[in-house]
């Protein structure tokens, strides 16, 4: 692994001494933390299996949200934490009482999406003395939905994505990934045991193409279906990449907020699809902003782009003119013609908020050759 200039963090943190329990928390600006979290539970991701979970359960490293501590919280084990903790391993007698420098924990975390891994994030906040004195975390693809025995079967194929690294206590480990293919799955291990609060993988979704031209007609925006945010205005309450994730909205910050304008622009977000489509129908749904959804929106195409993520490469096309919109509404939207893109900019005005888009259609001839050309490339 090359050095990406992410700082490392090693060794104890201090013993938590009462107040904020993150004010002596590690952590640093990672150039890949805008990506999707491949590892979301929101996509699908889940904790199928790990050797030991003896302090806190495997489920709690895909939580949503920072972990959090409860000093006064003990059980019939010990100290509950919020993350997932193996108890200490043992040598094999009193004259070998230390644990060999092979023995290590492990977990088989099942991807929400399959994906190209960019970054990992191994968070061990508040595990002060009790993290891992180092991690390793491998990737494997592997077809259908494997059971724990199938995936550490001996023809299943693992590629290393973290070498075994020293961490640090109560710190946002994260880790550059350079590996160009797609994954399904991920084996964490921590080196000889302890304790790990968060894991977060950051990537970029690689969708089946056999199985999106199975469906025919699907979201050619959808973050599951291989869609991306490229770029928004405002990001000051939440993030735009919520308007394209699965499901309807369960709360406010579970959609897309921006702050209130005092000036006479607008806010929008630019998204770039799956790959080239033709989109038939739209949805803007409101849900949960009642006196701060967006009062208006509009909604263009673009088809082509040079790739660098600023935007350029195509003339818009308005397909969606500035339409009135509700509170707490989802509002659905036949185009009077199929528009063609790769690309899509939502515009609202002035301000506020939607909790999601949808473009239903299909992909094109061309899109559908690209995206399969691109499975290939990545193993698939």
């Amino acid at each position: 692994m090359t050095d990406t200039g992410i700082p490392r963090h090693t060794g104890d943190a201090s013993p938590y001494g009462g107040g904020d329990p993150y004010a002596d928390y590690r952590t640093a600006d990672l150039p890949f933390a805008g990506l999707v979290d491949l590892a979301d539970r929101r996509l699908g991701a889940g904790v199928v299996a790990a050797n030991d979970e003896f302090f806190a359960e495997r489920e709690n490293l895909l939580k949503p949200g920072p972990a959090e501590f409860d000093p006064e919280h003990f059980g019939h084990k010990g100290k509950v934490m919020d993350g997932w903790e193996t108890r200490r391993r043992r040598g094999v007698s009193a004259d070998l009482p230390h644990p060999t420098a092979d023995d290590h924990d492990w977990a088989l975390v099942r991807l929400g999406a399959p994906g190209v891994v960019r970054g990992i994030v191994v968070d061990t906040a508040h595990f002060r003395g009790n993290y891992p004195q180092a991690v390793s975390v491998e990737g494997a693809s592997v077809p259908g939905s494997p059971s724990p025995e199938e995936l550490l079967g001996p023809d299943v194929e693992w590629t290393t994505l973290v070498p075994r690294t020293a961490v640090g206590g109560h710190a946002a480990n994260g880790f550059a990934v350079d590996v160009e293919r797609r994954f399904t799955h991920l084996r964490v291990n921590q080196h000889p045991d302890g304790g790990i609060a968060r894991l977060r993988v950051y990537g970029e979704v690689a969708p089946d193409p056999a199985w999106l031209g199975a469906l025919g007609t699907f979201d050619v925006a959808a973050l599951e279906n291989g869609g991306t945010v490229e770029d928004a205005s405002d990001r000051f309450y939440s993030p735009a990449t919520n308007t394209i994730q699965p499901g309807r909205s369960r709360k406010m910050d579970d959609g897309w907020e921006t702050r209130r304008r005092r000036d006479q622009g607008n806010d929008w977000i630019r998204y770039r699809l799956a790959e080239q489509a033709e989109i038939r129908a739209v949805e803007i749904d409101t849900a949960y902003l009642k006196g701060n959804s967006a009062g208006w929106a509009a909604l263009s195409v673009r088809d082509g782009g040079d790739g660098d993520g600023d935007g350029d490469g195509g003339e818009w096309t308005e397909v969606l003119p500035r339409t009135r919109l509700q509170p707490d509404t989802n509002h659905r939207f036949v185009l009077p013609a199929p528009a063609v893109g790769t690309h899509v900019r939502i515009d609202i005005y002035p301000d506020g908020g939607i909790s999601r888009l949808r473009l239903f259609g299909s992909l094109t001839e061309e899109g559908a050759k690209r995206l399969t050309a691109r499975h290939q490339e990545l193993g698939g």
